[in-house]
C-alpha cells in the first residue's frame, strides 16, 4: 500500500477547511453578489429600457403567513423556516395544506399590465425548497405534494407574453432547507458532511433545466445567494443552462461575477449613477413574503419617487408583491401599482428607455436622459417658482411639460439655466418637465458644487459628495429593522484624527440666514468627542450626541444635531469643512450636512 504524503495533502486540507468556514460565515450581504460579467449580453437592450419590473415570492411560507405555532414573526417571511427552525417533516405537512385556489394568471398579468410593468420575475423555487411548478426533479412541489394539483407558472407564462410582459423565474441555486445536501439548514443537517455538488446534481441544475425548457422563452433566470460552487464549477453550471436559453439574462447572484447585469442589496439603491444595466430591488411592505400582520406598505407617491430615483441613477426598479396563500396579491399592492400605473401612462416616456441623468441632484429632485432631452423630475417645488439647472453647457432650445406639453419661459446664464414652473399642487408625487438642448453636456459629475437654496424648507448635502483627507471613506452601511428588512446609508466613516477633514463644495443661490446641521450615528464609544465645523469664513465647536452602537441586525439611528447659525452675506461658491479636534475614536458617522433657511 502506497504510504500517504501527509506533508503534500496539508495544502488540500487547508484550502478545504478555509472554503468550509468561508461558507459558514458568509452573512446575507455578503452573498448579495453585485458583479457582472463585464460583457455586453446581446439581448440586454429591453432588460435596458424596462426600467420597471414586477418581482413576486410566492412559496409554501405564504401559507403560513408569518405565524409558527402561534408565534408571529417579522421580516422576511420566506424566511419563516429558517427563523422558527422548523424541522423537514414538520415545514413537508404544511404543503398538505396548501392549496391557493384564488389564484388567476390572468389577473395577475392584468395588474402588471396597468402598473406599467414590463418585467416578471416569480419565485419557482425559494430556499425553502419547495418548487411552485410541476418538477419531475423533486415531488416536493405544488403539484405533487398539495391539494391544489396544478402548475400556476405555465398559465402565468402564458397570461404575461399575452400581454407583452417578459417573464423570468427566482431559483434559490445554492439554499435549500428541505435537501440533506442542500445550503443552509443547520437545524435538521449537519453542513460539514453535506455534498453541495450532489445537491446541484441531483436538484438544481435538473429543476433549472425543466424550468429553461418548458415554460417557453425566459427573460430572466433570477439566481440567488450563491455558494458551494468554485468560480470554474460556476462557469460550467452557467454555460451549461445558457444552451437551452441562450437570449435569457442572468443575473448576478449567479456568483463568481458571471451574470449579465448586476443586482445590489436588497433595498439598496447607489447614490451615484451607475453605467452597465442594473437592478434594484425593494419590497413593497416590509417583507418578501406574506405576513398577514404586516401593513407598512409604500404609497404610490413613494413608488413614484422611488422609481424615478433609480431611474435618475441609471438603472431597473423591480418591486416586489407577496401573494398570500390562497392565491391572491394584497389589496394595497393591487391598488397602489395601479395607481402608479397612471402616473406612467402620463409620464412613462422619462422612465422608460431612459438613462440616468446628467444632471446632480438638486433639491427640487432628479433628471433622467434621453439624447436631446434631460427629465427634470420635479419633487419639490422652489417657493418662488424658479427652478435652477446648474452647470449646463448645452445649448437649450425649449422647455415644457411632459403632461400637456405646455411651454415654460426660461433664461440662459452662463451655464446657468433658470425655468420659471407653472404653479402645480404641492403634494404631487412627481412633476415632470422637459428640457430639450443640442451639443455634448458634460457627464454627471460630483465636483459640481451642492445646490443651496432658501426657496427649500431643507438642502441635503449628502455624504457621497464629501472630498476627503486622511482616514475618512465614504461608506455604505447596511443594517435591518425586521428580520432580512435591509437598508442602506451612505456614510462618511473614519474621521478620527485632527488632519483629517470631509470638505464638501456648496453654492448658495441666495443670501440669508441658514441653519447648519448635521446628521449622523454615533456609538457609545465616540459620543462626547469634539468637532469643528468651518463655513463662510466662520469656525462652529460641537460635541457629538450619543445615538446606538454600529449592529447589522438592527436599526441604525440618525440624529439632526444642529450645530450652527450662519448668514451668507452674498451668493456664490463655499466649503464646508468637518474635522475632529482630537486624536483618537471614530468622530460619527455622517449621513449629510442639512442647511435651512432660517425664517
Amino acid at each position: 500500500m502506497k504510504k500517504l504524503n501527509f506533508k503534500s495533502f496539508l495544502p488540500v486540507l487547508a484550502l478545504f477547511l478555509l472554503f468550509t468556514d468561508f461558507l459558514k460565515a458568509q452573512t446575507m450581504d455578503e452573498m448579495w453578489d453585485n458583479r457582472s460579467s463585464g460583457k455586453e449580453h446581446p439581448n440586454i437592450q429591453w432588460f435596458k429600457d424596462a426600467k420597471f419590473g414586477l418581482f413576486i415570492h410566492w412559496g409554501l411560507y405564504a401559507k403560513l403567513a408569518g405565524e409558527w405555532k402561534g408565534k408571529r414573526y417579522y421580516g422576511s417571511g420566506e424566511w419563516i423556516m429558517n427563523q422558527a427552525r422548523i424541522p423537514v417533516a414538520e415545514y413537508k405537512a404544511v404543503a398538505k395544506t396548501f392549496n391557493p385556489v384564488k389564484f388567476n394568471a390572468d389577473e395577475w398579468a392584468q395588474l402588471a399590465s396597468d402598473a406599467g410593468i414590463k418585467y416578471m420575475v416569480i419565485t419557482a423555487k425559494h430556499h425553502e425548497g419547495f418548487a411552485m411548478y410541476d418538477s419531475k426533479a423533486s415531488d416536493f412541489n405544488i403539484v405533487a405534494a398539495t391539494p391544489y394539483k396544478k402548475d400556476p407558472m405555465k398559465a402565468l407564462a402564458a397570461a404575461t407574453t399575452k400581454r407583452g410582459i417578459q417573464f423570468g423565474f427566482y431559483y434559490s441555486q445554492f439554499q435549500d432547507w428541505y435537501e440533506p445536501n442542500g445550503g443552509r439548514n443547520t437545524w435538521d443537517f449537519d453542513e460539514s458532511k453535506k455534498d453541495y455538488q450532489k445537491y446541484y446534481k441531483e436538484k438544481a441544475v435538473p429543476q433549472l433545466k425543466e424550468l429553461m425548457s418548458n415554460y417557453g422563452p425566459l427573460g430572466i433566470v433570477w439566481f440567488d445567494t450563491p455558494g458551494g460552487m468554485t468560480k470554474v464549477q460556476t462557469q460550467a453550471f452557467v454555460d451549461d443552462l445558457r444552451k437551452l436559453q441562450p437570449k435569457s439574462l442572468f443575473s448576478s447572484r449567479v456568483g463568481q461575477g458571471l451574470g449579465d447585469y448586476k443586482d445590489f442589496g436588497d433595498s439598496e439603491v447607489p447614490s451615484t449613477p451607475i453605467k452597465g444595466a442594473w437592478e434594484s430591488i425593494y419590497t413593497h411592505n416590509d417583507s418578501w413574503g406574506y405576513i398577514k400582520h404586516d401593513m407598512n406598505f409604500k404609497t404610490p407617491a413613494e413608488i413614484i419617487r422611488l422609481l424615478a430615483n433609480v431611474a435618475s441613477k441609471g438603472g431597473n426598479l423591480m418591486l416586489n408583491v407577496g401573494p398570500d396563500g390562497e392565491g391572491r396579491i394584497p389589496e394595497y399592492s393591487a391598488k397602489f401599482l395601479r395607481e402608479t400605473g397612471k402616473w406612467l401612462d402620463k409620464n412613462g416616456e422619462s422612465i422608460y428607455g431612459s438613462t440616468y441623468g446628467l444632471i446632480p441632484a438638486q433639491p427640487w429632485g432628479v433628471s433622467t436622459s434621453k439624447p436631446g432631452k434631460q427629465y427634470l423630475h420635479v419633487i419639490n417645488r422652489p417657493e418662488n417658482g424658479r427652478l435652477l439647472v446648474p452647470g449646463f453647457n448645452g445649448t437649450v432650445s425649449k422647455v415644457y411639460s411632459l403632461t400637456g406639453k405646455q411651454p415654460l419661459e426660461f433664461k440662459t446664464e452662463g451655464k446657468d439655466v433658470w425655468i420659471s414652473l407653472p404653479e402645480f399642487e404641492s403634494g404631487s408625487a412627481n412633476t415632470v418637465f422637459v428640457m430639450e438642448y443640442s451639443g455634448k453636456i458634460s457627464d454627471y459629475d460630483l465636483n459640481v458644487p451642492v445646490t443651496v437654496s432658501s426657496q427649500y424648507k431643507e438642502n441635503n448635502v449628502e455624504a457621497v459628495f464629501a472630498k476627503l483627507k486622511g482616514n475618512p471613506k465614504i461608506q455604505s452601511l447596511t443594517y435591518s429593522h425586521y428580520y432580512g428588512d435591509w437598508k442602506h446609508t451612505v456614510c462618511v466613516t473614519e474621521l478620527k484624527d485632527t488632519t483629517d477633514e470631509a470638505a464638501f463644495k456648496i453654492r448658495v443661490t441666495e443670501p440669508g440666514d441658514y441653519k447648519v446641521a448635521l446628521e449622523y450615528s454615533c456609538s457609545p464609544e465616540s459620543a462626547r468627542q469634539e468637532g469643528r465645523l468651518k463655513i463662510n469664513d466662520q469656525e462652529f465647536l460641537f460635541r457629538t450626541l450619543r445615538t446606538s452602537e454600529f449592529d447589522k441586525k438592527a436599526p441604525l439611528p440618525f440624529i439632526r444635531h444642529v450645530i450652527a447659525t450662519t448668514t451668507f452675506s452674498q451668493a456664490g461658491e463655499y466649503t464646508l469643512q468637518i474635522t475632529p479636534l482630537q486624536n483618537g475614536k471614530e468622530l460619527f458617522r455622517l449621513k449629510a450636512v442639512v442647511m435651512e433657511p432660517a425664517r
